[in-house]
Formats: C-alpha cells, structure tokens, sequence
C-alpha cells in the first residue's frame, strides 16, 4: 500500500492561452516515490488590447490564481506545504516603490519590432550572443526595454511575470534564474547578471533583482493575500520558466535524448552541461537557457500549437471546450487526408500575430506561387506536418552543433496527446517518439518544491525517477500506421 508524505505542494502553471492551479502529493509505492496530482481550477489567460497595445491581463491571473489557492486550501485544509509559480519567458513588469507602473505588455505586441534595431545599434548581434547566448526573438526581454524611454529612469525594479505575481504573493522581490535567463542580460557562463551590458543600453544595473535558485523558499504569503487563501502557505521558487519546469519532468534516464516541450509554443533542444555560443549556433538561432539543477537548455523555438489552436478560434466561436472537440474531429479528418501535403514554414514572422491564420497559410503558398491546401483537414494536416519537420529539424541541427548522439526524442507538454503529430515526427526524424507527460510543467514546478521540503532526493535524477514512476507514456516509432489523432 502506497504511504503518503505529509504536506502536499500547489502548482500555479500559467501558459500562453491558459492557467491552473493543481495540487500533488508524493506517495511512496513499492518501486518509489510516485507524484499523484488533482486539478483544481483551470481558467483562461485572454489578453487584452488597449489604445497602447496588447497586454496581459494580469490582475486577472492573479485573481485566479488566488481563487485556485483558497479553493485548494478549502478542498484539503492544513495539508498543502507550499506553493510554485511559473509561466511564459521573457514579459515582465515595471515597479517603483512597490507599485507597477502601468500593465505588462505581452510578447506578441508590436511594439517589440523597434527595440531590436535600438539594442543593436549599441550591441552587435553577434556580440550580444557572445554575452548571453539566446536566440534572436525581437520579443526577448532585452529588446523590449529598448522601447521603454523615460521608464526606466522611473523605475526602481524588474520582475519577470512569475516574480511579479510572487511579489504580490509575498512581497519577494526577486529573479530566479532559468527565467532570468530568457531576458537576454545574464551572462551565458556565468548565469549571473551582465550589468555591464545592461549599463551600456541604457538599462539601470540597479532594477535587476537578486537572483535565486529553483528551490529557494521564498517565505509565507502575506498576511492580507492569507486571509484570502485562508493560510500563510509557503513560496516556493520553482524553475519559474515554465519550459524549464516541463524539461526538469522528462522521463528520462540518460543523456541521449533530446526533446519538444510543446504547447503554444515548440521548444526544441537539448539539455547539457554547459552553453554552446558558437557562431554556427548563433546562426543557426539556437539558444542558450538555463535549466534545473545548473544544465543549459539548448534549444529552438519553433512555433507550436498556437498554429492550431488560432486556427480553431478563427474557424469556431464557441467556448474552449467546444474548440477542443472541434479539434479532435479536424485532426481525425486530417489524418484521413491523401496524398502529397503541402508544407510551409512555420517561423515565418507572418504567423506571429493573433488572427486569420488559415488565410495566412493560403497566402503564404500563392505568393510562392504554389498551391494552398483546400478545406480545414487539409490545413491542419499541413499544419501539423510542417510542425513536425520543423521538430525534426532542429533535432538535427541541435544535435549536430552541440556533437550529441540522440536516440530518442521526448515530447512532453499538450502536443504529447496530439498522435497524429507525434507519429509524424517521428517518422520525419526516423527516432522514437516518447509522448508525456501531458502535464509535464506542472508536475516539475511540484517536484522542485517536493525537493525544497525534503519528500523526494535532491537531484535531478530523483525527480525524474519519480515522473518515471507517475506518469504513463506512448511510444511511437518510424514508419508505424498513424493512428486517430487526439488534440
């Protein structure tokens, strides 16, 4: 019979389109500590456009987040230890003297394409991946305090958006680090902050707050934020990127693997021990970010999800569940569909933005002067298909500019449930495809904090047995018979 550990941990998973609060607890089986979870409130993360731009409704998450924490507390009272946050990368807010000054805005604003000819009109490109080792996304956080002006003179704090919340939690002012490693303005191999580089755009060294571990115990919630979740609970930093917690949970033993945390987005990579910052990764736009327990994360952010799921928004307007069902019929039709499918590039800048990207993927094959997939099966096969090449690509490269053998590749995240993908990269990278966990970010953001109060081993290794132990997988191998597929 499996014996419980006192003292379960709460998870706040903010993503992209969605947030959740989720609760688990470790159980020891006869093989080990196992990790066994409940949802407790999933709600919406809708951004908000304003004369100014687009925003992230913020107040709002932490609403919800508060509202999923008190529900917790009243489903189980007295028992939950702690509590993590993550989310997205690289969007943050602006504070002096404690108090925000104005709405963080989301990555996706345009306002973002100006600060990449600010930065590198001081900065060489090739200069600042020496430094810092990121990818070029003109919305990493460097380039969007290049638009910030008289701002910054204004402000006396940067916290990132888990960091943010967390302050508002408990008054923390912090950064932890495989977050902070998104911003483009800590050091590759040190993982500390270039204030030198910081200094030298404009950004005052003195708004970058200390930086933490995964694991910190960042102190009980304040006694105001208490009284609405009826318990100071504890805060746990986590690894607060929310790709950085998803990779923590992949099941995996050894080093040969690589994998596709796939959600929104599709981050592509490898895990190692140390930065690559040549000039064939730079330019081959691979980045350098730091993970759980001192590894690099090196990988390729390829458009994901988001291809689908605002293609299912354009196409429906119905609820979220009714999308999701819509999906799952679209999928089954796209996995009937015959023949040679067309494939499109799915970093094109073009499919950035929300909206028609139905009609974008049509324009982008007439103005090739080559034809568009007819019909909605036939769109989100292309779809998926091309998600998959561009998986299987940056595998390649990957592997390639970091001399690493893979031998099997590890889909974890939304896209884990999604078979007609995962038989689709697979046969494209002939490698095995292991899928799952589908809530691999959550049960990482848990297992740090499990660690933190001393219920599982402190390495690396011991969480990843324990996601072994509690999470089942499909397997997919080269040249198998794809089967229906599920959203």
């Amino acid at each position: 019979m499996a014996r419980t550990v006192p003292g379960q941990v709460a998870a706040v998973d903010l993503g992209a389109t969605s947030g959740r609060v989720i609760v688990g607890r470790i159980e020891h089986g006869q093989t080990g500590p196992e990790l066994r979870t409940q949802h407790i409130a999933r709600f919406a993360n809708d951004p908000v456009r304003t004369r100014d731009g687009l925003h992230w409704n913020l107040l709002e998450l932490y609403r919800q987040t508060l509202a999923g924490l008190a529900l917790a507390e009243r489903g189980a009272p007295g028992e939950i230890a702690s509590v993590g946050i993550d989310s997205w990368a690289v969007d943050y807010g602006l504070l002096r003297g404690g108090r925000s000054l104005g709405v963080p805005y989301h990555y996706r604003d345009a306002r973002c394409e100006t600060g990449v000819a600010a930065v590198h009109a001081r900065v060489s490109a090739a200069e600042l991946y020496a430094r810092n080792g990121l990818q070029h996304l003109p919305f990493n956080t460097v380039f969007q305090l290049a638009t910030e002006g008289d701002l910054l003179a204004s402000a006396d704090r940067l916290l990132l958006i888990p960091d943010l919340l967390a302050h508002w939690l408990t008054g923390a002012e912090v950064a932890e680090r495989t977050n902070a490693s998104t911003t483009g303005l800590l050091d590759a191999r040190t993982q500390e902050w270039d204030l030198e580089l910081a200094e030298s755009l404009g950004i005052p060294g003195r708004i970058l707050p200390q930086l933490v571990n995964p694991g910190t115990r960042l102190g009980p919630l304040s006694p105001e934020v208490a009284a609405v979740v009826g318990r100071p609970l504890e805060l746990v930093a986590v690894a607060s990127h929310d790709t950085a917690s998803a990779v923590a949970a992949i099941p995996s033993t050894g080093q040969d693997f690589a994998y596709v945390s796939c959600g929104t987005w599709g981050l592509v990579g490898l895990e190692l021990d140390a930065p690559v910052l040549t000039e064939a990764a730079r330019a081959a736009n691979f980045t350098n970010e730091g993970g759980v327990a001192g590894t690099t994360r090196f990988l390729h952010n390829v458009m994901g999800l988001w291809l689908l799921s605002e293609s299912l928004r354009h196409w429906e307007r119905g609820t979220d569940a009714q999308r999701s069902s819509r999906l799952a019929e679209l999928l089954d039709a796209a996995a009937r569909v015959t023949g040679p499918v067309q494939i499109f590039d799915v970093n094109d800048a073009v499919f950035m933005p929300p909206g028609d990207i139905p009609g974008r993927i049509g324009a982008w094959f007439t103005e090739r002067g080559e034809r568009a997939p007819e019909g909605e099966a036939a769109i989100v096969r292309s779809i998926v298909e091309s998600l998959a090449a561009a998986f299987a690509d940056a595998v390649a490269t990957g592997a390639r500019l970091a001399d690493r053998e893979v031998r099997v590749i590890h889909v974890v995240g939304g896209g884990s449930q999604n078979r007609l993908l995962c038989q689709a990269l697979a046969d494209r990278a002939g490698l095995p495809v292991v899928a799952g966990p589908v809530e691999a970010t959550a049960m990482g953001n848990m297992l740090v904090q499990a660690q933190a109060l001393g219920q599982i081993g402190p390495e690396l290794a011991d969480l990843r047995a324990v996601v072994s132990r509690s999470a089942p997988v499909v397997t997919y191998l080269p040249g198998s018979a794809p089967a229906a597929a599920a959203p």
